[in-house]
């Protein structure tokens, strides 16, 4: 009896595990990245992270042109072969990082320690205390400033990504040649070479230390504003102009992500709060193109209202960000307000106090003169 051939799988099967593979390589590096980075600069941390995030840009700009000719010179095997050799660099980036000085040192043990008399805790007690340690769910709980950015960015990621999944398609589909539509790609990642340093700069200096919260949620209020120009028209001039505005907003989004995320929470506990931050923006970057698709099937392909999806969540998110930050800084002001007058009357009751002795002691020392001349 013969047996019925078996059928090939469809080619994305065998591409799930590659690719999965190549998701946690890059979660690694960029987690611990960021992190090294925020220690190694305490003054300029935020023109560090611009500069950081300028390799995003190259790659931004660099992708559409490459993989375009990879795929037609050497195919999809090759094109991942390519790429694959270019990822393998990071382990070279990895091993020239300098390591960071922690302040703990580490516990002498001269013996075995001696037996508790507490019972060991349960597997699922030292699940709970390992993801309550790595994981920051208790600055989550009691920081409102992280809840509020970890929430907005979470909102906006939502709409954050879409005009890089779909600029290209919305520009062929309205009669751009597909050369030249790949180029608006390049256009963004280019523009973003140059401007995200100049957004470093200026959200590193003295008078926006503590305004940088504001200038991110102005950053995505522009950037979804932007999309509503590129849904009103789809010429390629007006296109490209949208690139450069959109270059702009996105510049200010890359460069300043981490870094209020940096001046929110401290940078002791800034690897947990990191990580559980990026666990839930993976979550949106997950739900948004699919989201989108969902989207395009029920308005029959029409990419217009793509673009206004992606700027309602955008505004929304910069609106609730930027209240949500105006109203903890309002409740924090009486307190503030409240400490500083503590300690100005804790300064003027020992003011009060040192200027009573010193009255006591010179009346102490007047007395004992009149006794000495009257004798």
């Amino acid at each position: 009896m013969d047996l019925p051939a078996r059928k090939p799988g469809h080619p994305w099967s065998g591409l799930a595990c590659p690719l999965g593979n190549t998701g946690l390589g890059m979660c690694f590096s960029f987690q611990s990245s960021i992190t090294v980075l925020g220690f190694y600069f305490s003054h300029h941390r935020a023109l560090a992270n611009a500069l950081a995030s300028v390799g995003v840009s190259l790659g931004i700009t660099l992708w559409p042109l490459l993989s375009r000719y990879l795929l037609e010179d050497l195919g999809w095997r090759g094109t991942f072969l390519v790429f694959g050799g270019v990822f393998l660099h990071c382990c070279v980036c990895g091993a020239v990082l300098r390591p960071v000085a922690t302040s703990t040192a580490p516990e002498a043990t001269e013996g075995p320690p001696p037996p508790s008399k507490t019972p060991a805790p349960s597997c699922l007690a030292a699940c709970g205390r390992a993801i309550q340690r790595h994981l920051a769910f208790d600055i989550l709980r009691h920081n409102a400033g992280y809840r509020v950015y970890t929430l907005g960015v979470m909102w906006m990621i939502l709409g954050f990504p879409l005009p890089h999944v779909f600029l290209v398609p919305y520009a062929m589909w309205h009669g751009v040649d597909e050369h030249r539509a790949a180029l608006l790609i390049s256009i963004i990642g280019f523009s973003n070479i140059f401007l995200r340093p100049m957004a470093g700069l200026v959200a590193g200096r003295r008078d926006f230390a503590g305004h940088r919260k504001y200038l991110f949620s102005l950053a995505a209020l522009l950037n979804g504003l932007t999309n509503l120009v590129c849904a009103a028209s789809a010429d390629f001039r007006v296109l490209v102009g949208y690139c450069l505005v959109y270059s702009v907003s996105m510049s200010g989004i890359g460069a300043l992500l981490f870094q209020v995320l940096m001046d929110i929470v401290p940078m002791d506990r800034f690897s947990s709060a990191l990580g559980l931050f990026t666990i839930l923006e993976s979550i949106s970057i997950l739900i948004s193109p699919p989201l989108a698709g969902l989207l395009l099937d029920t308005t029959d392909n029409n990419f217009s209202y793509v673009f206004y999806m992606s700027s309602f969540f955008l505004i929304s998110a910069a609106l609730f960000m930027g209240g949500s930050f105006c109203a903890l800084q309002k409740k924090e002001r009486p307190g503030k307000q409240a400490k500083a007058e503590g300690a100005i009357t804790e300064a003027a009751s020992e003011q009060v106090l040192t200027a009573e002795g010193s009255c006591d002691s010179k009346k102490r020392l007047y007395t004992e003169v009149m006794y000495v001349t009257s004798v």
